[in-house]
């Protein structure tokens, strides 16, 4: 047991052994002259003379307890992991050697603001100890730093290693940057990227279903880029663009002569994304036939090409995509259900744009900004911003074309506006028409009062919508359907039926 000082050595020490009369004592200097220690353990940054020098004049004070220095490398003296560390580990090896019932100091002047700051932590959570600090005016005091103070604050300061711990807990990575193009902020997408990020790391196969323009090959790149594989060919397929005589040979490669027009042998994209990823996107479009081939490449792990005798085995990581719901297409007949369960082992479900609360605010900020950025070199191009209407105007559409009918819209207005600012009319302008089905309105809080509108056939149209949805949904039980609806009772939903033509 023994009565302990630990502290930094800082520049105002380092003044004081060189008798600079400013620096008096110095921060260390005053506490041993105030109160006698049995140790007086120092942790230094500075260069051995410095230290040297020091420790001598410090050790010819008569009021000096035995001096301990620690020489410490840090690659900065502000870089908390590595004052952190090092302090942890002085302060466990004097505990042990000293015994846990040492009485412990820590003198938070001297050295950084960062060396202070670790004091305090660490006598609020691991090692309890005493604070001092000292000046040439007010002398050497203690500091007490309030409960409340330190159950505010030392919960934000621990958070970051809160957040490793949980990611460890939940089996995931390491934070991986290749998921930082994905611009979100929403719960939605957080835990879109949380089932990424936890698929990246094995080479299980992954289906991604989405709207278009939702930004599937940006997430199926994300995931093949943090993956073991990413040293090796990511290969992306847009099944749906090969005509359907020819998927075989794009997929499998074949043999020279093995049919007309093949003047020489060519490998597939199988061959092409061995050990690395296959991107299949748009897998529903992909012919019936050859999903059987597609499916036994699966299976077996080999492929043959057209024309050729051999068999050759394959590792290639399989990513899917499709704008399709796959398991209706199974019950609908058109997509094979074996297949369907071969691919959907980590099935991701992208949420479209107008399903990502927050999300397109910070995407607008984005794009404008890359716009910006590519034009720099342009002739005649200004820096573009957009205007408080604009932006609300961007955010309150629907976007059925999700990121990428934004990233258009965006370009289009950058493009044509006059002016330094894109205006709403800027926006109107660059919007495309959308074309409307039965089921499909367009907007219908978007229309303009002031250019009239037609109420009663408005609201003819919402309700008729939604009865009919109602009864199809419930297969025509008009009690069911009424409570969708929140209609009083079968009678009342009758009632509308009537009144809106709804047999």
């Amino acid at each position: 047991m023994g009565k302990l000082l630990i502290s930094w050595i800082g520049t105002a020490d380092l003044r004081a052994a060189d008798c600079d009369i400013e620096a008096g004592l110095g921060p260390i200097g005053q506490a041993t002259a105030t109160q006698r220690y049995d140790q007086i353990v120092l942790l230094s940054n500075f260069t051995k003379d410095d230290n040297d020098t020091y420790i001598k004049w410090l050790s010819g004070k008569e009021s000096s307890g035995a001096i301990i220095l620690y020489h410490i490398s840090l690659s900065s003296p502000t870089n908390y992991g590595e004052i952190y560390s090092a302090a942890v580990d002085v302060v466990s090896l004097l505990i042990k050697k000293n015994g846990a019932d040492s009485k412990i100091t820590f003198h938070l002047s001297p050295g950084t603001p960062a060396m202070a700051a670790v004091w305090i932590i660490l006598s609020k959570t691991r090692f309890p100890a005493t604070l001092i600090e000292s000046s040439a005016v007010h002398g050497v005091c203690t500091v007490s730093i309030p409960f409340d103070i330190s159950a505010e604050y030392l919960p934000d300061l621990l958070r970051n290693s809160d957040r490793k711990l949980a990611r460890m807990a939940a089996g995931l990575p390491p934070e991986a940057p290749e998921f930082t193009a994905i611009i979100h902020r929403s719960e939605i997408m957080r835990g879109v990227i949380l089932k990424a990020r936890k698929a990246a790391a094995r080479s299980i196969p992954v289906l991604i279903e989405g709207e278009s323009g939702t930004g599937k090959e940006l997430l199926a790149r994300a995931i093949h880029d943090s993956s073991p594989r990413r040293n090796k060919p990511f290969i992306a397929i847009n099944c749906g663009a090969i005509p359907a005589e020819l998927v075989e040979s794009e997929f499998f490669g074949h043999e020279k002569g093995a049919f007309t027009g093949a003047v020489a042998a060519k490998i597939g994209y199988f061959e092409a994304a061995d050990r690395g990823t296959l991107f299949l996107d748009e897998i529903g479009e992909l012919p019936k036939e050859m999903q059987v081939k597609l499916l036994r490449a699966l299976q077996e792990g080999e492929i043959s090409r057209i024309g050729a005798t051999s068999i050759r085995k394959i590792d290639a990581r399989i990513i899917a995509a499709t704008n399709r719901n796959l398991i209706e297409e199974v019950v609908a007949g058109f997509f094979r259900e074996d297949l369907f369960y071969r691919l959907a082992v980590a099935v991701i479900k992208l949420p479209p744009l107008r399903g990502r609360p927050g999300d397109t605010g910070l995407l607008i900020d984005n794009l404008l900004a890359k716009i910006n950025e590519q034009s720099t070199n342009e002739l005649d191009c200004e820096h573009k911003k957009i205007s408080a209407n604009a932006r609300n105007l961007l955010l309150s559409h629907n976007w059925p074309g999700n990121v990428r009918e934004l990233q258009n819209t965006i370009t289009r207005a950058a493009v044509w506006s006059a002016g330094e600012v894109m205006d709403e009319a800027d926006i109107r302008d660059a919007f495309l028409p959308v074309p409307t089905t039965g089921k499909e309105k367009s907007n219908i809080l978007g229309l303009s009062v002031s250019e009239g509108i037609n109420l009663p056939e408005i609201m003819e149209t919402v309700a008729a919508h939604y009865l009919q949805e109602a009864l199809a949904e419930t297969h025509g039980n008009k009690t069911k359907a009424a409570e969708l609806l929140g209609l009083a009772s079968y009678q009342t939903l009758a009632n509308w039926m009537k009144k809106y033509g709804i047999e």
